[in-house]
């Protein structure tokens, strides 16, 4: 595809120019959509990145059964390898994907199930302006040191100890005995090993290029889920400090020159926020250096993150949700694509409105450093009601791709409706980024943004059971299809 020309791709241009960083975060009370069909521009830190809209849309079944015989579950993660441009400007490539922990509380599972954690593997091909398929290919399951594999069970309160680490394991039940694993990302090493986040520990598992678990960097004490003084990383109760439940390091990436490991928190921690979710805005982005170690015991960098805030029925009353980020990718060692979103959508069964789902550029490198001082090493509250301590400067960021655009949706014969949606709605829970470049001599890129379905389908099965987790109600009905949107931007050298 030949590059576009800019003609009137800086018309609005002003009120998109990313401003120094504000006293609290932006709050959306009503739906932020944008109608502009053509290019758009943003200026961040001097420079000037391009979004020159959706170029397609994929969609994969609910219904699609794995390796395994069992239902596919989504993308809470994605990456892609081997991309190659092909002569009739047509693109290949591996897609692996990370489901999460399983069906919880979908059709007849009642919480988390005994879910074997895995990487399922798709064939992906593109044909800009006309379309993205997805062919699943296989994968394989996540196995701990001893070859055993790992569990989306919730672990409640046992905590099990291998080389000196500790690992969430239920005591007894479904999964006993196995590590406890709610895998939200995905980032891969250029030797195939990868690394994988997880929401109970909120720490980040390494893996050899067969899935089996080489160690852990375990999560900062700020981070840590504790109930009353006590180590807790069960998410049915929820702890007094440390991540809140299922909130947990949602967003992993590594830097392209392979020396920096980022992970995201995907909102406030406990101690920083208050009663209301519209106050879980300062979430926390830690930095690893993995050039010598790949398991180093301590951040070198940790990083307050402010998140959008939204009224979640779109209703211009108060805010009352904060847009949590839900998925990272690395540009550099401090440049950063970060997802926030709402939780509004098909799948969600209300009929609230989109509100807010951007994919946000963010740069730590001007922001206050906090690691190795009392609010890493302690609780000591980066914020209290939603106010940032005035000794911390957060990362500056700006929105660069509002999702919420229906005219760009509709080019790819999508839509916004929630009362009732359709199969072509926008999701609930956008939770994937990957960057593919176009190869054509541009310098572009592609970004590609999955949907994580929560296993919402009629025909589901796992671990032998059948069930039916379809969407019921006047929001939608029948499945939650799998769906991957592609952009063309045009990022800075």
């Amino acid at each position: 595809m030949p590059r576009r020309r800019l003609a009137g791709a800086f018309a609005g241009l002003a009120a998109l120019i990313a401003a120094p960083a504000l006293a609290q975060s932006s709050s959306y009370l009503t739906p932020h959509w944008d109608t502009r069909v053509g290019d758009i521009a943003v200026t961040f830190g001097g420079k000037t990145y391009v979004n020159h809209g959706l170029v397609a849309a994929g969609w994969l079944p609910a219904a699609t059964r794995d390796f395994n015989d069992e239902t596919l579950g989504s993308f809470s993660s994605m990456a892609l390898s081997g991309w190659t441009r092909n002569a009739d400007g047509s693109y290949a490539g591996v897609l692996r994907t990370l489901p999460d922990r399983g069906p919880n509380n979908v059709g007849p599972f009642k919480g988390a199930t005994d879910y074997a954690n895995r990487v399922h593997e798709h064939a992906i091909r593109l044909v800009p302006g006309k379309g993205l398929t997805l062919t699943p290919t296989g994968g394989f399951f996540l196995r701990d040191q001893t070859g055993k594999p790992m569990t989306g069970a919730d672990p409640g309160s046992n905590v099990i100890t291998r080389g000196g680490a500790r690992y969430p394991s239920p005591a007894s039940g479904q999964g006993a005995g196995r590590i406890s694993l709610d895998s939200e990302a995905i980032a891969y090493l250029p030797d195939g090993r990868f690394y994988v986040s997880d929401e109970y520990a909120a720490g980040i598992y390494l893996f050899d290029r067969t899935g089996t678990l080489l160690g852990v960097i375990e999560t900062v004490p700020a981070i840590l889920p504790m109930r009353k003084g006590v180590l807790d990383f069960g998410a049915e109760k929820p702890p007094t400090t440390g991540r809140r439940n299922n909130q947990g390091l949602e967003g992993l990436t590594i830097s392209p020159d392979g020396k920096r490991l980022i992970a995201v928190l995907q909102s406030a921690t406990v101690q920083d926020s208050a009663a209301g979710h519209a106050t879980r805005d300062h979430t926390r982005v830690l930095v690893y250096d993995i050039e010598k170690t790949q398991l180093p015991k301590a951040p070198i960098g940790h990083y307050v993150l402010r998140l959008p805030t939204v009224r979640e029925a779109g209703d211009g009353r108060a805010a009352d949700a904060t847009a949590a980020q839900s998925e990272a990718l690395a540009l550099d060692q401090h440049r950063l694509l970060v997802l926030a979103r709402d939780g509004n959508g098909r799948g969600k069964g209300a009929p609230n409105p989109p509100v807010y789902k951007s994919v946000l550029l963010v740069d730590l490198a001007d922001a206050t450093n906090l690691a190795g001082t009392p609010y890493e090493q302690s609780v000591t509250p980066i914020a209290k009601d939603g106010v940032l301590n005035p000794d911390i400067k957060p990362a500056a960021e700006a929105e660069f791709v509002n999702i919420l655009n229906p005219a760009q949706l509709a080019k790819v014969g999508m839509n916004l409706s929630v009362s009732p949606s359709t199969p072509t709605s926008l999701p609930e829970k956008l939770e994937a980024l990957a960057l593919a470049p176009t190869l054509d001599g541009t310098g572009d890129v592609f970004l590609l943004v999955g949907s994580d379905n929560d296993f919402a389908t009629a025909k589901g099965r796992v671990n032998g059971q059948d069930f039916d987790a379809s969407l019921t109600g006047p929001t939608g009905t029948g499945d939650n299809d799998n769906l991957v949107l592609v952009y063309r931007l045009t990022l800075p050298k």
